[in-house]
């Protein structure tokens, strides 16, 4: 049984009754129709006689100071600390989720600690944080905590960024982008349908695509990432077929990640994907006119590296999550040609302090 008292359950936004106590909820793409007493997908959104509700607004399963390079965002406030939040649920069931233990806890299994959104901005602003991030399980579904600390932290001179998996409905993204400055957009299998349906319990991948139309419209700078699940997920076909789209519709100085796969969850048995496929797909995605391809969670690559699109010169040498050098002069222009890089910012060299709790 719900105790609809809890402080950290409140109305949600983003939903209609369907008569008969059944609402809809339209958060996400998945609009899922939930009987009373029943459950959206994402676990973590509730009926209760004819209106829905949110079982995690402000239930934090972490909060801790991140690189923003971890989201990863690499071209946008580079060098800068965001304060990182999460809570229980998501409305994807990937079987090779990381964060499984947060992103799978649903209904009465979601856990957490309270926290009001002035909380979390004043622990940000006494940390010295420079934008808030919404990560770790899908933000989507704690959108009213998300939009109401977004809000607040907006008006307190932090920048806010997302790190998702795209599904969020037009009307909800439309409301939210008011207050979100960038978002990392997470593909997996480069998008290819039937990977999304067998291990993933999503329909279709589409929905993805006008996510990023619209942000790309709200003028939400955006960074695509794409993991790469060995035997499963890592089609070249895919990844030309995603690397185009995102070079027609985004343009080719979006910045594309190809994320190392690490075994995990229900697929704990495949091995961590080689680095000569990552490699391969990077070329593939560099083919198809993409100028900033990233491989992520390998330390120490080349790929881990800036360069400028016209002269290929080195302008930011990284390792992980820290910047090296910076090379680029005012107004974030390469030393060697003056192009102008699609780097959003300028460096913050920050402190070694990340850990909250």
């Amino acid at each position: 049984m719900i105790d609809l008292n809890k402080p950290w359950i409140a109305e949600a936004r983003h939903w209609i009754s369907l008569g008969e106590g059944k609402v809809r909820c339209n958060l996400c793409y998945k609009r899922c129709p939930i009987a009373n007493n029943g459950f959206g997908a994402c676990g973590v959104r509730y009926n209760h006689g004819g209106r829905l509700y949110t079982l995690v607004y402000g239930l934090l399963t972490a909060i801790n100071l991140d690189p923003i390079e971890k989201k990863p965002l690499m071209h946008y406030m580079p060098g800068s600390q965001v304060l990182s939040i999460s809570t229980a649920g998501c409305n994807f069931m990937c079987k090779f989720c990381q964060n499984w233990t947060i992103s799978q806890s649903r209904r009465d299994e979601v856990f957490g600690e309270f926290y009001r959104p002035e909380k979390v901005v004043s622990i940000a602003k006494r940390y010295g944080a420079d934008g808030i991030s919404y990560t770790y399980n899908e933000p989507t579904v704690f959108y009213e905590y998300m939009y109401d600390v977004a809000k607040l932290a907006k008006s307190e001179g932090l920048f806010n960024t997302m790190v998702t998996n795209g599904y969020i409905t037009d009307e909800a993204l439309d409301e939210l982008s008011r207050y979100m400055d960038a978002a990392t957009v997470d593909f997996k299998g480069g998008g290819n349908v039937e990977f999304y349906r067998k291990f993933m319990g999503v329909p279709d991948s589409e929905p993805i695509f006008n996510t990023l139309l619209l942000m790309k419209r709200k003028g939400m700078f955006i960074e695509v990432t794409n993991l790469v699940v060995p035997k499963y997920g890592d089609r070249a076909d895919d990844i030309r077929r995603l690397a185009r789209w995102i070079n027609d519709n985004l343009g080719p100085e979006t910045p594309f990640h190809l994320l190392r796969f690490y075994p995990h969850y229900m697929m704990d048995d495949l091995p961590p994907t080689p680095v000569d496929v990552l490699e391969e797909l990077a070329r593939v995605a560099m083919d198809e006119g993409l100028k900033h391809v990233y491989l992520g969670n390998l330390p120490g690559h080349k790929l881990e590296h800036t360069y400028c699109p016209k002269c290929g010169d080195m302008v930011i040498h990284r390792y992980g999550f820290d910047i090296v050098e910076w090379r680029l002069n005012d107004g974030n222009m390469c030393p060697q040609c003056g192009y102008r890089l699609n780097i959003i910012g300028s460096y913050r060299r920050r402190s070694r302090r990340h850990i909250i709790w």
